[in-house]
């Protein structure tokens, strides 16, 4: 559900009123310290508790080989999380990074291991350049851990400027991510 391109719509979020565009926000998953799974029931179970925030979809859960961190850090648990939102993307950012904190993640170097990550990839079609928060996620099209799951819940949808999830998907490279069959997460 994007927003709609016609230039003569006033984007409520810049009013003071109550009203608030609905959009589509995708949240990705990753874990790999400590119990993973639970890492990231967890972190589900608070992303279902954010007020102003609905969950239409969870994907099933994939284990993909560490990207960019140091050698030898251990694999990840991934998945996504397809919700609706009224809440401004500097707010479900602060959302996301405090969700992050209750589970003990630690912020050393980039890549390094951790037991939980939780990234906004999109927020409807907002596209934001700011130094300390970027959207859409800026590789988030080239990762199989989030593509992949995304597509498997939401196939059509969009990461602005880069395009369908769908055919992305077939775009990134799959041999370092399987489906975790029998490992599903449910909203508790």
């Amino acid at each position: 559900m994007n927003e709609t391109p016609n230039p003569h719509i006033i984007d409520a979020d810049t009013l003071t009123g109550g009203f608030r565009p609905i959009r589509r926000v995708v949240v990705a998953l990753g874990s790999n310290l400590g119990d993973r799974v639970a890492n990231l029931q967890g972190a589900l179970n608070a992303v279902a508790d954010t007020p102003d925030l609905e969950v239409v979809g969870v994907s099933p859960v994939y284990e993909s080989a560490a990207v960019g961190g140091p050698e030898g850090s251990p694999d990840f648990l991934n998945a996504v999380v397809v919700v609706d939102s009224t809440l401004h993307a500097r707010t479900l950012l602060e959302r996301a990074l405090a969700i992050e904190d209750a589970f003990g993640r630690v912020r050393t170097e980039p890549g390094a291991p951790r037991t939980l990550d939780v990234d906004l990839v999109v927020v409807g079609d907002k596209v934001i350049e700011e130094d300390d928060f970027v959207l859409p996620h800026p590789r988030a099209h080239e990762r199989a851990f989030v593509v992949l799951p995304w597509a498997s819940v939401d196939a059509d949808g969009v990461i602005p400027g880069q395009g369908r999830v769908g055919d992305l998907a077939g775009e990134v490279d799959t041999t370092t991510i399987t489906r975790v069959h029998g490992l599903e997460l449910r909203i508790e």
